[in-house]
């Protein structure tokens, strides 16, 4: 059993407007999944530095980065990152190149937790145009159908899809099944579920939902969800 969590963290930057990169980590560890994909984990201009810092994650929680990163103080890939428990083994990770008009993109990791099967993880951010979400879903497909080692997959993102069951999230529903996770947008007042986790079918989710903690309320415009997954 492992319990993984997708957050579009905002940079960090909460309802109040203020960047406290101490309360994201909190909301983090109220959640303490096993695996985390983070959207906007770094900063957006300048040299995209990681907001949440390789200090901060060593002194203040029990994660690490998947080594994401392709500049050197960045954590993630178009501010796609990925955390696992420290005593995790990152056998193989890299990024997804999607086609976009701005700056979209994945990334994926192969992960072994506490000695047991190998996952395979990707996390997302899609475009907020429904044409280009379609075809960055077709490409994540793609990719994975095209790897030469196939593992238990879940991806977990920011799909930008108002939609309840069309555009990307019929493609992806042709391949993944969903988590009965819940509204995630605006994270004060929820109207939309944006943020999705799935996985392919040689896994069962076991349980999922929303973390709607007094902290997570303020500590980003979303809020985080979380599910659990066992092999089928």
């Amino acid at each position: 059993m492992i319990k993984v969590a997708s957050y579009n963290m905002r940079k960090s930057i909460g309802t109040d407007r203020r960047r406290r990169p101490e309360r994201t980590l909190q909301v983090l560890c109220e959640i303490d999944a096993d695996i985390v994909a983070l959207q906007e984990a770094d900063r957006r201009f300048g040299e995209r530095s990681a907001v949440l810092t390789q200090h901060l994650l060593a002194e203040h929680s029990d994660y690490k980065p998947v080594p994401l990163g392709t500049k050197a103080r960045s954590m993630g890939w178009h501010g796609n990152a990925l955390l696992v428990r420290k005593d995790a083994q990152i056998l193989d990770c890299e990024a997804i190149h999607l086609p976009a008009l701005e700056p979209r993109g994945a990334v994926m990791a192969d992960l072994r937790l506490a000695g047991g099967p190998v996952v395979r993880v990707v996390g997302m951010h899609l475009d907020l145009s429904g044409l280009w979400r379609r075809r960055q879903a077709h490409a994540i497909i793609t990719h994975l159908q095209a790897s030469t080692h196939q593992y238990p997959t879940i991806l977990m993102g920011d799909l930008n899809e108002w939609s309840a069951q069309s555009g990307c999230l019929r493609d992806f529903a042709g391949h993944f099944a969903f988590a009965a996770t819940g509204k995630t947008f605006h994270a004060r007042r929820p109207v939309a579920r944006l943020d999705r986790i799935m996985a392919s079918p040689d896994l069962t989710i076991t349980d999922a939902g929303v973390h709607d903690s007094l902290q997570a309320r303020t500590a980003s415009d979303h809020l985080p969800i979380w599910a659990t997954l066992q092999k089928a």
